[in-house]
């Protein structure tokens, strides 16, 4: 099985929490310093900090810049850190419609749906033994499409209703799993017909990842692209 997963991601996860953690304590050190007017321990704990900020944003930058675009392969898994265990996702069918029903058309008088299946999967082999089989909520998740060109498309308002009148379910992004657990979700979109050569690009949500080495939602850094058939 191919996969698709970040680089040392625990080890990047305990780098991002020690150095929020050395911060702190040279806050509090130049605190003190300053409440008993010490200049320098207080000048002492500023430049540490400067430092420490200095060497982190340096290597995440440098990591960033490093980084380039990757196009997943389709039956390919992207996998995702929970810092105790990965979620893996792949793509499943997807299906590209000019009309849904017989009152569902994108808001293009010539674009398109694209309905795509997005399998999620728990991988009970990135768990310690000693976990258990308790539930993990994914941590928050943007799904967009991305054609040749750049443009980039959000979900569709209308994901609801086109999946009714399509008779297709969804399971929500956000569903807990247990180890070795799965589902799929199914997302909608609408392009114009003009757009070629697309791509799916599933990340995180989360805002911390910004500061993270080596996440894709880090500034500047490449992106994993899910690819998908062409029409």
């Amino acid at each position: 099985m191919s996969v698709y997963t970040p680089h040392l991601a625990p080890v990047v996860v305990l780098a991002f929490l020690g150095t929020g953690g050395l911060l702190v304590l040279c806050l509090f050190v130049a605190l003190v310093g300053a409440l008993r007017k010490s200049r320098s321990v207080f000048l002492g704990a500023v430049g540490a900090g400067a430092i420490i900020l200095a060497g982190y944003a340096s290597m995440l930058l440098g990591l960033s810049l490093l980084s380039r675009d990757v196009v997943i392969a389709r039956g390919a898994w992207k996998y995702f850190c929970e810092l105790d265990c990965h979620i893996g996702y792949t793509i499943g069918e997807a299906r590209f419609a000019s009309s849904v029903g017989s009152e569902f058309q994108p808001v293009s008088p010539d674009g398109k749906f694209v309905i795509v299946e997005l399998r999620a999967w728990f991988d009970p082999l990135t768990v310690s033994p000693h976990r258990g089989n308790g539930p993990l909520t994914p941590n928050g998740r943007l799904v967009s499409l991305v054609d040749e060109r750049g443009r980039k498309f959000e979900l569709s308002g209308k994901s609801g209703p086109v999946l009714a009148a399509a008779g297709l379910y969804s399971t929500p992004l956000e569903t807990a799993l247990r180890p070795g657990q799965t589902y799929v979700s199914i997302v909608v979109f609408e392009v114009p017909s003009d757009a070629k050569g697309l791509k799916l690009l599933l990340t995180s949500s989360d805002p911390e990842d910004f500061l993270i080495w080596g996440e894709e939602s880090s500034p500047f850094h490449g992106k994993a692209y899910f690819s998908l058939p062409q029409t």
